[in-house]
This record gives structure tokens, sequence and C-alpha cells, in this order.
């Protein structure tokens, strides 16, 4: 008798456990279905475009700086170099 009644409450904390589990997933992706409504009536109220392929562009457009594209020849800073020390690591 105390067997079964030990597997019950277990069967019911599992459930529990389960349905909470659920609840929390349900209010991740409804807060994230928030946020993409609230991205794209942003960029239609800004009338720019609203997609990956837009947002990928638009990244890729904007690149400057030390992280340009990995096609483009490295260019050294000029500067005076003084000395320069090399270890060998055996």
């Amino acid at each position: 008798m105390t067997d079964t009644l030990f597997r019950f409450f277990r069967a019911v904390a599992f459930a529990v456990l389960g349905l909470i589990g659920m609840a929390m997933a349900l209010v991740f992706m409804l807060s994230t279905a928030i946020a993409v409504a609230i991205l794209y009536v942003v960029a239609k109220v800004r009338g720019k475009p609203f997609g990956v392929r837009a947002y990928w562009s638009q990244r890729q457009g904007a690149r400057s700086g030390p992280f340009q594209a990995a096609s483009a020849p490295f260019t050294p800073p000029r500067g005076d170099v003084i000395d320069v020390e090399a270890l060998e690591v055996r």
C-alpha cells in the first residue's frame, strides 16, 4: 500500500513539473511572438523591410574598421616598429 501511494505521488509530482515546464515554454513563445511583432511594426513604420535577408544585408553593408570581410587583404597599421622579440617554445 505504501509503495502504491509513493508511486502515485511521484507520478503526480512528475505531471505537475511537466505542466509547469509547458507553461514556461508557452510564456517564452508568447513573449518571443510579441517581440517579433513589435520589431515588425517598427520596421513598417520606418519604411524598412523586415526579414532575415534585409537584416543580413544591412549588417554586411555596415561593416567597417577591423572587422571587415575575410576576403579583404590585410593591411598592417603604419607605425614605427622598433624591436620584436621572438621566443622558441620547445
